[in-house]
């Protein structure tokens, strides 16, 4: 099911596509904002403030969410400016990003032996429809670029392992050694200053805010994957809230809606406008 948040709003002359990696492509990692959110509750809670688990929760789901789509890194920083505000002294961020991969890989690793074993399909990790859509749109003449807050080394490893980096001409981009060396609002400025490029060009499709906000700052077209994570069948409502708040302008919970999301995305305005705008749901 597609979700029209913006009625109309369609890029027919949309040439390149934008995609975040990590739940709205991959599921290796499928898991890891309740991965994240464990460590931070137990860390916060050994702090003794008299907050509850629940209220620690809320507080820390909030940052975790506003810095899905960058650099792990930026998640750890708002851990530690928390310990600091409670009386804490923290460690430096890495230490507590480290902690985190310890913790995810304990699963994520399972699945990439998988991979590697030949015991998982590479599709068996993927978003229902991806390789379907990701065929769609390079048949159409799409460029297809991949950004990810992942760790680039890890990104590229497990998009090697989903066999789809061969779908990615514009490149696959990870995060850094250096936080500020890239960003997703980095790319998305240089794609948009690519020779004869407008904003009416690019498309981008993501699960995260990040991604979405940076799109609509560049005045693209965002859909947004509001996956519910690892089956992605139904529509996850936390991520649709927020998703719709970042300003996407489409909602859907995986590709299998390609068929009806494709003619949305390309129609005409004329045509948009004509048949689409008074379709909340397609």
């Amino acid at each position: 099911m597609i979700e029209t948040i913006h009625p109309g709003v369609s890029a027919p002359d949309a040439r390149i596509a934008i995609f975040d990696f990590d739940g709205t492509i991959s599921l290796i990692r499928a898991g890891w904002f309740d991965i994240m959110l464990s460590m931070m509750v137990e860390t916060l809670s050994a702090l003794n403030t008299g907050e509850t688990e629940e209220e620690l929760r809320a507080i820390i789901k909030a940052f975790v969410w506003a810095n899905t789509g960058r650099d792990t890194l930026f998640q750890m920083i708002s851990l530690s400016e928390a310990v600091a505000a409670r009386g804490g002294v923290p460690p430096d961020p890495q230490e507590y990003k480290q902690r985190f991969l310890v913790n995810l890989f304990a699963v994520s690793h399972k699945r990439i032996a998988n991979l590697r074993s030949g015991l998982a399909a590479a599709d068996d990790y993927l978003v229902p429809g991806t390789r379907a859509l990701l065929e769609d749109l390079r048949a159409r003449g799409f460029s297809l670029y991949l950004a990810s807050g992942t760790d680039e080394p890890h990104l590229k490893e497990e998009a090697n392992l989903l066999d789809v980096t061969r779908y990615f001409d514009g490149g696959v981009y990870g995060a850094l050694p250096d936080p500020e060396a890239f960003s997703k609002r980095m790319l998305i400025e240089r794609v948009l200053h690519l020779p004869g490029m407008r904003p009416d060009r690019l498309i981008g499709f993501g699960d995260g805010p990040v991604e979405i906000e940076e799109l609509k700052r560049g005045r693209a077209l965002a859909v947004g994957l509001a996956t519910d994570e690892p089956e992605c069948r139904i529509t996850n409502p936390f991520k649709r809230a927020n998703l719709i708040t970042a300003g996407a302008d489409y909602i859907i919970p995986n590709y299998l809606c390609r068929h009806a999301l494709l003619p949305a995305l390309f129609a005409s305005h004329e045509f948009a406008n004509d048949e689409f705008a008074n379709d909340e749901q397609i």
